[in-house]
């Protein structure tokens, strides 16, 4: 072939439009399908993070309304409420399967745990009152608080904030450049009809009471002025949380 025909060639060729539909779509669907699967994997993503998010507020509003202290059976309804947001079944992830958890021994595809955080100003120091854990994760405890505090609430002396914090492992439908992960999602809930919320448990200790009654399961809290209070000096009230008026 001639020089003076390869440049009449190449114009040609750059005016063709005839093609192959078969052979363009084989190149392009794949390239498409791959692109639909991206888009929808993390698009459910963040669907299920939301869902997760307002299954915790729900939780955490349900528990600043409760006047009365809560037991073990309020905890597992609870638990049950955050199931059914996130459609969790009751099974397990069995030892050595596949579809294990992400950490060594985990069993639950789907954990919750309230803890009852108070505040000392005289102290400067966060402590958990009580909590309790329905899943994998063990109680939050004040070594725990220490290393999260850049995450707490700023709380008025004596002051109590309900934390709420849930796990819900998610496993894409298509791994398209995601992995499974675990979705975790935390807030913050202040009490709203009573200064604190008492946790009634038949197992652990510290409940929270402040009667005064040294029998009351479990170590009392230090805002009440109870006898049985314990790691606070309470004894010119100052941690009560009562209102007090003015005489004027």
């Amino acid at each position: 072939m001639t020089r003076e025909n390869r440049k009449m060639r190449l114009p040609r060729f750059a005016r063709d439009t005839e093609g192959s539909v078969t052979l363009e779509a084989m190149i392009v669907m794949p390239i498409l399908v791959l692109i639909f699967a991206a888009c929808w994997v993390y698009f459910d993503v963040f669907r299920e993070a939301s869902v997760n998010q307002k299954a915790n507020y729900v939780i955490g509003d349900a528990l600043s309304r409760e006047t009365d202290e809560i037991d073990d059976t309020y905890i597992d309804n609870s638990y049950k409420l955050l199931k059914l947001f996130t459609r969790t079944n009751d099974d397990l992830y069995e030892e050595g399967a596949d579809d294990a958890g992400f950490s060594e021994g985990e069993l639950y595809p789907t954990d919750l745990r309230i803890t009852v955080v108070s505040y000392k100003d005289k102290n400067d120091k966060y402590s958990v009152e009580w909590s309790v854990v329905r899943g994998d994760p063990d109680p939050l405890t004040d070594s725990d608080l220490a290393g999260m505090r850049d995450r707490l609430p700023v709380l008025a002396d004596a002051a109590q904030v309900i934390l709420v914090e849930t796990w819900d492992d998610y496993f894409p439908l298509f791994r398209v450049g995601l992995n499974a992960f675990p979705i975790k999602t935390y807030s913050f809930t202040q009490p709203r009809y009573a200064p604190q919320l008492l946790y009634a448990s038949s197992t652990s200790g510290n409940n929270g009471w402040g009667n005064g009654d040294q029998d009351a399961p479990g170590n009392s809290l230090c805002n009440n002025n109870a006898e049985n209070a314990t790691d606070c000096d309470n004894t010119d009230g100052s941690y009560n949380n009562e209102p007090s008026w003015d005489d004027s």
